[in-house]
């Protein structure tokens, strides 16, 4: 396997990705050359950039929920998706890229901020809330850089990335084992999400063409913050979107919880929408019901605006609560989905990252495969939900009210998990069939 797995440490020296010093560095043990990025100074974190971010990364993820449920053959199956997780690998190349090829990827990523600003608030977004150790939520993620060891990079751009996320820096040999390079990247991603996200980059996506690839990997293992009475669990009727039925274990709770609901007007299909909290953190799992038969409609009418409407209308109840539990991974190819949405002119010959290769190197890069898998499973006890996300750059050539409510989830609906400090959304998907 011909990678090396090095963190960034504070201070380093910075050493460029070229044949020449690292064979003048050498390393301890005899095993591969050292690479290092020296951080740049980070600006103190900006509120007001780092609260933008959050609500542009809510914005982009919905459209990539809109966009890969278009197809009419996709519409109808569970999805997962990370919106944090693929904003956080896009953003560690935005700093690289120039011209229309950072216009497109901001413009798709609903940023205004510089290139620069937006990675250090998407940094610093991903640092904030984390949860109490011990507590019952384990949150955690891991940004990475993988380098052709003998290709120059600009140091500015590794010190971009050192600094707005603590990107460990490898290196690997693509050109002669872009098989074991693969391996690498995967096992790294594999490992820190807790085994949970296997191969991330299929064969043949990391090629000897490829010089950077930049991965994302987040997991969360968080407990609620009231448990489900395992005993209180039964199988009840689930009805799909074609209108069959299933029985599937359904779990069953009445608890004060944030609630509210909602008909006509700018939202258009009837709804109803319950908080669930995690323990020990700001987490927690949004779930968003349409009236039955308005799924479809609803879904495709969801923007950022009409979301934040929902959550905002949150108020405490005493509320009768029935949910599935369901467990189920996703897999997506991104560059056709990142093309409807803008994005084409960093996959082609026209592409600009100029900013990423050391200044006088005459080699052109563009975009390649954007890839993330992501898995959730909910329970009585909580959730276990992890993503990865990964970028190949390649080389050209109150109290309750007296009322009761009741929502028994035996239809398909939206979940989201967010921070709701920050707003920034983990994790966002449907459940059209518990039993798939």
């Amino acid at each position: 396997m011909s990678a090396t797995t090095v963190r960034t440490r504070r201070p380093a020296v910075l050493l460029l990705c070229c044949a020449a010093l690292l064979t003048a560095c050498g390393s301890t043990g005899g095993g591969p050359p050292v690479v290092r990025a020296e951080p740049v100074s980070a600006p103190p974190a900006d509120p007001a950039r780092v609260a933008a971010t959050a609500a542009a990364t809510g914005a982009f993820g919905l459209d990539l929920l809109r966009t890969l449920t278009a197809d009419p053959a996709a519409a109808g199956h569970n999805l997962v998706l990370s919106p944090s997780g693929l904003a956080t690998a896009l953003a560690m190349v935005l700093p690289g890229a120039r011209g229309a090829t950072a216009d497109e990827l901001a413009a798709a990523l609903h940023t205004e901020l510089t290139p620069e600003q937006y990675a250090f608030a998407t940094g610093a977004l991903n640092r904030g809330g984390a949860p109490a150790a011990g507590k019952g939520t384990v949150l955690r993620r891991s940004d990475d850089l993988w380098a052709q060891r003998d290709a120059p990079f600009d140091p500015h751009y590794l010190g971009v990335l050192a600094a707005a996320f603590d990107t460990g820096v490898h290196t690997a040999d693509f050109r002669a084992d872009p098989e074991g390079a693969r391996k690498a990247v995967n096992s790294t991603v594999e490992k820190a999400t807790d085994g949970r996200i296997k191969d991330l980059f299929a064969p043949g996506q990391i090629n000897p063409a490829t010089r950077l690839a930049l991965t994302d990997a987040l997991y969360l293992k968080a407990d609620w913050a009231r448990p489900f009475k395992a005993g209180r669990t039964t199988g009840l009727p689930f009805r799909r979107l074609d209108g069959s039925e299933a029985a599937v274990p359904t779990m069953a709770a009445t608890e004060p919880l944030r609630y509210a609901e909602g008909s006509g007007g700018i939202l258009g299909e009837p709804w109803q929408a319950v908080e669930l909290p995690y323990a020990g953190s700001t987490l927690a799992m949004d779930l968003i019901v349409p009236a039955q038969g308005g799924f479809e409609a609803f879904r495709k009418g969801l923007d950022q605006a009409q979301l934040d409407l929902v959550l905002g209308a949150l108020a405490e109840r005493a509320v009768d609560l029935t949910l599935p539990k369901f467990r189920f991974d996703t897999a997506n190819e991104l560059t056709p989905t990142l093309r409807t949405l803008g994005v084409t002119t960093a996959f082609g010959d026209a592409a600009d990252l100029s900013g990423i290769p050391a200044p006088g190197s005459t080699e052109r890069l563009r975009i390649g495969p954007v890839v993330q898998k992501a898995t959730v499973q909910v329970d009585e006890q909580g959730t276990v939900a992890a993503a990865g996300s990964g970028v190949g750059v390649e080389a050209m050539a109150a109290a309750p009210p007296k009322q009761t409510v009741q929502l028994h989830i035996d239809r398909p609906f939206l979940f989201l998990i967010r921070d709701t400090a920050s707003g920034l959304p983990l994790f966002l998907g449907q459940v059209t069939d518990p039993a798939a």
